[in-house]
């Protein structure tokens, strides 16, 4: 396709994107799933041209920024409290996977060299940062889980990516050194935190110096590409250097931003991210395309193919059940050898851990970038495909009926070592109210702010209640904020009216509009706040 062509094809499959979504959610289906199966029939349709992308600027375009706006909400607390849960599964579970698929694959086929078969575990062992935060964030679980599954999702990777390095390597040399690769991913992985903290406190420094809203929201952007392709260049893990990137600014945001650059730039990176993580699903999809005329059609694949690539997704999804039950059984006895009292291990989110193991972007990009010299080329991009097919649309589908079943909705649950919502709120409006005590009178006395000593006095005084006795608020705080929102809606159509009529300009209509939609945030999150 031309240039002019393949822009006017992006912009089918993004009006294609909106369709899928809608569907999605008016039928109450995971969006992964969706658009990864309309990424399939849109491109089987006939007078659809066939679609080839390169793997390594699908990774470099994609996993940057969707591995780095899940390292900038992650609590660095949570994150430090449970790393040792996070090791075992994004670096234990992913080499455990990589050696049972490939002594199961040498197993159907003894043909297949091991290094090969290795290969093929390495491929389709780490689940995705893509393909978990599409499904995560539609479901509600114990902070624990949660933290686990997504601390797991952005250092996984790169454990995948370099055993399938080492992998490649044996089997088209012949040559492989365990002592080696032990020391050339820690030194990657070190190598890619030095690099993505490097680039995170200078993109924080550079952050505080920049008073223009734009380009402070543009420098944001550009850091998940920096610090990637710095990593990279560098030789060291380039996953490791951009997560690095994401939680350090993650952190310091809050200090370098002003409320407008944070709303703003929050919303432009909502859509950016909705964009990204959508065009990976269908781009998925019509891989298949591509791997089906290769292996010369459906029937051909299956007859060749099937029995294997069944294998194949059997030991991915079971080697994943047995490491989460055995580690968490574990975990037990060897917290006591070293004096520490673990919790009791839980069948039921053990069986949740165990299933939540979608693959994605990765894996596809990994398996497309093999050599054509790689031997089970074929069926390495067969068996790639399947298991992201069955991992999003059959476990990620399945995830929010089964934390249901299991009972794990975070929403019943409590966490104790946080304040609550009421708890915070007494604290930050005493906090305010202070404020403007101090500020409320002269230097002689006089009270010369008695409104906004008032009304933070009842604030205050409303948080405290309320914190006392939550239940008496129920029904009247939604009561409130209908009337607060109802207010603000009766503004908006009055101001458009002015407009219309032409008897205001249109930046006062923006200026206003502003403070209107400010107001009505706020009245909404207040309103649905736990």
């Amino acid at each position: 396709m031309s240039s002019t062509e393949t822009f006017k094809f992006i912009l089918i499959l993004l009006v294609a994107i909106l369709a899928l979504e809608l569907i999605a959610r008016r039928l109450r289906l995971p969006t992964a799933a969706a658009l990864l199966a309309g990424g399939i029939g849109i491109a089987f349709l006939p007078g659809v041209p066939a679609v080839s992308f390169d793997p390594e600027l699908v990774l470099i375009v994609f996993l940057p920024p969707l591995l780095q706006d899940g390292a900038f909400y992650t609590v660095w607390s949570d994150f430090r409290r449970y790393l040792g849960g996070i090791l075992w599964l994004a670096v234990g579970a992913v080499i455990f996977t990589t050696f049972v698929v490939g002594a199961v694959v040498h197993w159907v086929l003894p043909s297949l060299p091991w290094a090969a078969c290795f290969a093929l575990g390495a491929v389709v062992s780490p689940p995705d940062a893509v393909a978990a935060k599409a499904v995560l964030g539609k479901v509600r679980l114990p902070r624990r889980l949660m933290v686990l599954l997504e601390g797991e999702s952005l250092l996984n990777d790169a454990t995948g990516l370099v055993l399938f390095r080492f992998a490649v390597v044996a089997a088209l040399t012949g040559a492989f050194s365990f002592q080696g690769a032990v020391l050339s991913f820690a030194g990657l992985a070190l190598g890619g935190i030095a690099v993505g903290a490097v680039v995170g406190f200078v993109l924080v420094r550079v952050l505080r110096r920049i008073d223009h809203m734009f380009l402070a929201i543009t420098a944001s952007c550009l850091s998940p590409w920096a610090a990637y392709i710095g990593g990279e260049s560098l030789h060291v893990s380039g996953v490791m250097s951009t997560v690095t990137t994401g939680i350090i600014f993650g952190w310091y945001q809050h200090d370098v931003f002003s409320a407008n650059e944070r709303i703003r730039g929050t919303a432009f990176w909502g859509v950016m991210i909705f964009l990204l993580e959508a065009l990976v699903f269908i781009l998925i999809g019509f891989s298949l395309r591509g791997v089906v005329e290769r292996l010369g059609g459906l029937d051909a694949t299956l007859h060749e193919l099937g029995v294997p690539i069944l294998a194949v997704l059997a030991a991915v999804i079971l080697s994943r059940f047995l490491w989460v039950y055995a580690t968490d059984y574990l975990r037990v006895p060897l917290g006591r050898l070293v004096g520490r009292k673990p919790l009791p291990p839980s069948p039921r989110a053990s069986f949740l851990l165990s299933w939540a193991g979608m693959r994605g972007v990765v894996t596809l990009a990994i398996a497309l970038s093999l050599p054509e010299a790689m031997p089970g080329r074929d069926l390495t991009l067969a068996a790639a495909f399947a298991v992201i097919l069955v991992t999003v649309v059959v476990q990620g589908g399945t995830m929010a009926p089964l934390i249901r079943l299991l009972g794990l909705d975070r929403s019943v649950q409590e966490d104790s070592h946080h304040l609550n919502e009421a708890q915070a709120s007494v604290l930050i409006d005493a906090a305010q109210l202070e404020a403007v005590k101090a500020r409320a009178y002269d230097e002689g006395g006089n009270l010369i702010h008695p409104r906004l000593l008032e009304q933070y006095a009842y604030r205050a005084g409303i948080a405290e209640r309320y914190a006392a006795a939550p239940q008496n608020y129920t029904g009247g705080r939604e009561s409130h904020y209908d009337v607060v929102l109802a207010a603000i809606a009766a503004g908006r159509a009055e101001l458009l009216r002015l407009h219309r009529s032409g008897r205001i300009h249109d930046e006062l209509l923006h200026y206003i509009e502003r403070d209107l939609d400010l107001q009505q945030i706020s009245a909404e999150n207040d309103r649905q706040s736990p």
